[in-house]
């Protein structure tokens, strides 16, 4: 990092809500930094429930680099270039954020492929019953509850995955999975990368693989910038709210601290690991 920074940029995933990181907002913010969780274009001020009810017009055909181009709007209009922090295709859109040069450090938590990570057989699998609709790549695609629960959040108690799946999950743009599946719009040149990123996998992640996660890191590991990798044993693609998120959200600040100028304030569970 080339200055130090006290802003936070998380930028949530498919499937989810910014609400997905309610966790995370008060250990952040007392830990000092500035918090920003900005919302996928359309969604801005509508509830899950609103959203479940009647999905924004064109969300269907939303495009990765339309994601993209949004988040590099409201970073822009910063003060200070900010941390990244994004969960699965978040942590793919921290990638091409960082590749354009935006962002004092990234942190991809189980994130979608870049271009160039092929998609290991079980991901295949899980992402099968999207790929094969009718027009797929213009129609909202909406996890069922036993999806969620066998796919996205395996790793948690069956109560606290009813109690997500009903609060912040929501149906996903379908092209964008056509996009990561046939590496459309995911592509970046590590070596243009200048500043330090940090890729965290779970070992119990059905739609991120470990295989990915790592593939991921051995690609980004060709930046001059520092690479770094972390996988959770026991976790699955909910490893930022599931049992055991407080691991996650410890991990990140502590790689903060060491990549950048800042010292954060860590919170109790931090400071008692």
């Amino acid at each position: 990092m080339t200055s130090p920074t006290n802003s936070i940029v998380f930028v949530h995933g498919a499937w989810m809500t910014a609400a997905s990181w309610d966790n995370f907002i008060p250990p952040f913010a007392a830990a000092g930094f500035s918090v920003h969780v900005p919302t996928w274009p359309g969604l801005d001020g509508l509830s899950a429930a609103e959203i479940n009810a009647a999905p924004p017009a064109g969300f269907g055909g939303l495009r990765i680099g339309t994601i993209v181009d949004h988040y590099a709007d409201f970073i822009r209009s910063l003060p200070e270039p900010p941390i990244l922090v994004g969960h699965s295709f978040g942590g793919l859109i921290v990638q091409l954020l960082l590749d354009r040069g935006l962002g004092a450090a990234g942190v991809a938590i189980d994130p979608a492929p870049i271009g160039g990570v092929p998609a290991g057989l079980r991901a295949l699998i899980s992402a099968f019953p999207i790929l094969a609709r009718w027009n797929g790549w213009k129609r909202p695609y909406a996890l069922s509850q036993r999806e969620f629960t066998a796919k996205f959040a395996n790793g948690a108690p069956a109560g606290q995955q009813a109690a997500a799946y009903h609060s912040v999950a929501i149906p996903a743009p379908g092209r964008i999975f056509y996009q990561a599946a046939f590496m459309l719009g995911t592509w970046i040149s590590p070596r243009r990368r200048s500043v330090p990123l940090l890729i965290t996998g779970g070992s119990r992640d059905r739609l991120v693989t470990p295989f990915m996660s790592r593939l991921a890191f051995r690609r980004q590991r060709r930046s001059p910038a520092r690479a770094d990798y972390r996988l959770f044993a026991g976790r699955s693609h909910f490893l930022t709210a599931e049992p055991g998120w407080e691991d996650v959200a410890d991990t990140v600040l502590r790689w903060i601290e060491t990549v950048s100028g800042v010292r954060p304030t860590l919170p109790a569970f931090c400071r008692a690991a």
